[in-house]
């Protein structure tokens, strides 16, 4: 073990919508505490079941999450009648934070996402790859929340992104605003999963993630759809908590949940990939170097721009789920000329910056 972290405490906080923010904290977390770090995790939920499974050795602090529930109507919509308890929420884990470090000292605090996360007492890092929030209505709307959120931002130490500075990117304008506003730091992508040689399992993978009732809504149409395929399939529900199983037919393998060796062994054992577009989702596959279409939450504007970018670029196409069957799947990744533009050590910067900033620690 290196011991250039000995004697420096660190507490990681990830965002609980999804499961995304934690995955990608994952390789932070391990680098940490790796290098002799004293690392101890705040979450919630099924953010904080993930870590466990990953670090059952380190300490967790119960924190509640923000549990925002996106509806039929759409994100904006969504979160505009949940925007009091947001609020409430940032106010809350703020003052979380703040009576924590009365009795207990952390010499960095890591939040991913979660705006409110920070303190005078700590020196405070956040972590985002949406500079620029996209709103789908305007980009008079999308000023105004990058200002909103620059404000959040602007009391944190330093601002990590997940991405590359330069035109070879993966989140295109929410992390590369024309109008930069902050200085952040970019860190290069982040990947728990691991790319190794797999022999050929599955014809298909469809990944379901993401938040009610759009996870579910995809999965009725998808079980209808898979009626007629006689392709081997993996359909992995996305259901942690779940018990019961679709029956879905005999050339089809389902499966509530699958643990990152399982996922990672999965995906590099499928032909095809079917999933939405979260921003974590499209590391690991790059990561792994995998074929997948894209399908991106209807009215989660984030990853439809995602989407979008992505097939800009020539790394994934995608079709909206509205039009979506299996066949058209099929046919979209068939005739697409897939271009995979990231390297493997572009994931691996991430190792450089905790070096400089246990190093910048010990100095001061």
């Amino acid at each position: 073990m290196n011991g250039t972290g000995n004697n420096i405490r660190i507490l990681v906080a990830p965002l609980d919508w999804g499961l995304g923010h934690a995955a990608r904290c994952v390789p932070i977390i391990g680098e940490l505490h790796l290098r002799g770090c004293e690392v101890a995790l705040a979450a919630d939920g099924a953010a904080a079941k993930l870590l466990a499974r990953e670090f059952p050795q380190l300490q967790i602090l119960q924190l509640p999450g923000y549990a925002i529930r996106y509806g039929k109507m759409g994100m904006l919509p969504s979160i505009l009648l949940q925007l009091p308890r947001i609020f409430r929420t940032i106010k809350r884990e703020r003052k979380w934070l703040d009576e924590l470090l009365k009795k207990e000292h952390f010499d960095v605090v890591i939040s991913d996402n979660r705006p409110g996360f920070w303190n005078s007492r700590s020196h405070c890092i956040y972590i985002t790859h949406q500079l620029r929030i996209q709103s789908g209505i305007s980009e008079w709307i999308d000023d105004r929340l990058q200002k909103l959120h620059t404000r959040y931002m602007n009391r944190f130490h330093e601002v990590w992104v997940p991405d590359f500075a330069g035109s070879n990117n993966l989140s295109g304008k929410l992390s590369h605003p024309v109008q930069q506003m902050i200085q952040p730091v970019y860190m290069g992508l982040l990947s728990r999963l691991v790319k190794k040689q797999e022999e050929k399992k599955y014809e298909l993978m469809i990944l379901l993630s993401g938040p009610e009732p759009q996870r579910t809504i995809f999965e009725s149409k998808l079980l209808r759809e898979l009626k007629s395929v006689s392709a081997k399939v993996l359909l992995v529900r996305g259901l942690p908590s779940a018990t019961d199983q679709s029956d879905a037919g005999e050339n089809i393998t389902v499966c509530n949940h699958l643990t990152a060796s399982q996922l990672e062994e999965a995906i590099q054992q499928s032909e095809l990939i079917i999933c939405r577009s979260g921003y974590t989702t499209l590391m690991d596959l790059l990561k792994l170097r995998s074929k997948a279409v894209l399908v991106p939450t209807p009215g989660q504007t984030e990853q439809e721009y995602l989407a979008f970018h992505a097939n800009k670029e020539n790394l994934f196409p995608y079709i909206i789920q509205q039009e979506f069957t299996v066949k058209a799947a099929l046919q979209v990744a068939a005739n697409f000329h897939f271009q995979n533009s990231f390297a493997p050590e572009d994931f691996e910067h991430y190792r450089q910056l905790t070096d400089e900033l246990l190093e910048s620690l010990k100095r001061s």
